[in-house]
């Protein structure tokens, strides 16, 4: 636990694992969370991308990405809630990079990992390698 300012009003609170904003702006976040949830609970409201949703309950998108990223609304119920990737723009439901990115990035991170240990390699032969020259 420590203590830091709120980011949305400035109050000074004890930031824990599970609260990022003080008690005043959690309990304002919980009601926006409900209004929020009543909406898309409704049937016809299930398919609903971000921006509807935000037009429709005033809610700001990066509110309701929050709900999105710590898993309080879950896409597997609503499916077009996702949210895009950080490093191409396309709709996400988990995480923040699509399945194309990430598994890109861990290619390139395996990639990297072998360069690695090649490098560390060579370093080590040319350590061990000994030349003598002799002196006439």
């Amino acid at each position: 636990m420590e203590l830091t300012n709120c980011p949305n009003c400035d109050a000074l609170f004890a930031k824990t694992k599970f609260r990022d904003v003080c008690d005043a702006c959690y309990k304002e976040e919980e009601k926006k969370f409900d209004t929020v949830y009543q909406y898309i609970r409704k049937r016809e409201n299930r398919m609903a991308m971000i921006s509807q949703v935000v037009e429709a309950t005033g809610v700001d998108e990066s509110l309701i990405i929050k709900f999105v990223k710590t898993g309080k609304l879950r896409t597997s119920q609503f499916p077009n809630l996702g949210v895009l990737c950080e490093q191409c723009g396309t709709l996400t439901r988990e995480g923040r990079l699509c399945n194309s990115c990430s598994t890109s990035l861990r290619s390139e991170l395996n990639l990297h990992e072998q360069e690695e240990a090649r490098r560390r390699e060579i370093e080590i032969k040319e350590k061990r390698t000994t030349y003598f020259t002799h002196k006439s």
